[in-house]
């Protein structure tokens, strides 16, 4: 840790380096984000993703402001652009806020916030260790139920180490079970219209040698009715107070699949993750609406090796893109945390993390 993480890295210039997620899976490609604009740029334009990286990337972007200004009061511009850069994952503001607190009283800017998001975010990797252990804690028990010796979990977006550092939030578990001799197999959500599960999900799957197979988004629950799910862990983007769970748009029909068939459905989550203002998600978490050109447009090799973009609807057909839906609590089997495991539930929410 230290500064060097699987997703980002300070590099020998001490500029904050970056994995180019928009490249993957088809190239292996990093950018160097030298200036606050170009953080920006970076989060808003998907070149990096998933809620806990862009936490991450929002706290070296703090960094990064300082070495532009000359005062806090001139940082506190810098540090609304990017807490603006996206709106509906929490843990973007959690950071911006934690390390503009943090300044407050700094001498030294630049030296301070190296100092302060290098904390921040070996505090986050320490805490997906712990959602390992505890998810793999998890499907050890449900193996037992089910006196299986193999288990099939359905995950939708991206949630590992692309996404949260250092191991992930939901395939965290995942790797932590393979360490331990389980035999893991990953139903992987392909995750339209960015594709983040056959595209980043599997990628790193792959790179891990964990059996997966791709599936559209649609097959999930007829997998459910067959009995060929014996759970599901996704990611989110914000937690309300009341265990609502914000996630990739899809989750929410997961989770009633689930539901429906008695599949356990886990959320992992870094505790920056929780919205403690927000007391009921359906109704109050922002939902951001994308362009539609990432529905009406997809990109892959074609027959010659060649990276396009292809147009797959009629052009002049509208479309509309919500990035997320929100998952009632009531659907949720449980939250697993750095702290362990916790119903989606405020009383307990609250104790386990307020108390």
């Amino acid at each position: 840790m230290q500064g060097k993480y699987r997703a980002l890295w300070l590099n020998d210039e001490n500029f904050l380096e970056v994995i180019d997620q928009t490249k993957l899976p088809f190239s292996y490609e990093t950018k160097v984000l030298k200036t606050t604009d170009e953080i920006v740029e970076a989060i808003k334009d998907m070149t990096v993703r998933g809620a806990g990286v862009i936490g991450s990337v929002a706290a070296f972007g703090i960094y990064t402001a300082c070495m532009e200004v000359k005062s806090y009061e001139e940082l506190k511009e810098k540090a609304l652009l990017i807490r603006e850069s996206r709106p509906t994952a929490v843990n973007l503001m959690w950071a911006v806020d934690k390390m503009m607190e943090l300044l407050k009283e700094s001498s030294n800017l630049i030296l301070d916030a190296k100092k302060y998001a290098i904390e921040l975010n070996d505090e986050e990797a320490l805490e997906s260790q712990n959602i390992a252990k505890y998810g793999a804690d998890i499907i050890e028990d449900i193996l037992k139920q089910k006196n299986k010796t193999r288990i099939n979990i359905l995950t939708h977006c991206n949630a590992g180490w692309l996404a949260v550092i250092d191991e992930g939030t939901a395939l965290a578990p995942i790797y932590e079970a393979k360490k331990r001799g389980i035999d893991v197999h990953v139903w992987v959500d392909e995750t339209r219209p960015r594709n983040q599960g056959a595209s980043l999900t599997a990628w790193e799957l792959t790179q891990s040698g964990v059996n997966h197979t791709i599936i559209a988004d649609n097959t999930g629950g007829h997998l459910m009715q067959r009995g060929e799910v014996d759970m599901v862990i996704t990611g989110a983007d914000r937690v309300s107070a009341n265990g609502d769970v914000a996630n990739k748009i899809g989750t929410y029909l997961k989770a009633l699949a689930a539901f429906d068939n008695d599949v356990p459905f886990y959320v992992a989550i870094p505790a920056s993750t929780f919205d403690f203002d927000i007391k009921d998600g359906v109704k109050e978490i922002p939902i951001e609406l994308r362009s539609e050109d990432e529905v009406k447009y997809m990109r892959g090799v074609d027959s010659d090796g060649v990276v396009r973009e292809v147009l797959i609807t009629p052009k002049d057909s509208p479309a509309i893109n919500y990035g997320f839906d929100v998952t009632p609590a009531r659907l949720i089997t449980g939250l697993i945390t750095d702290k362990g495991v916790c119903k989606a539930d405020l009383e307990e929410i609250e104790k386990k993390f307020r108390g």
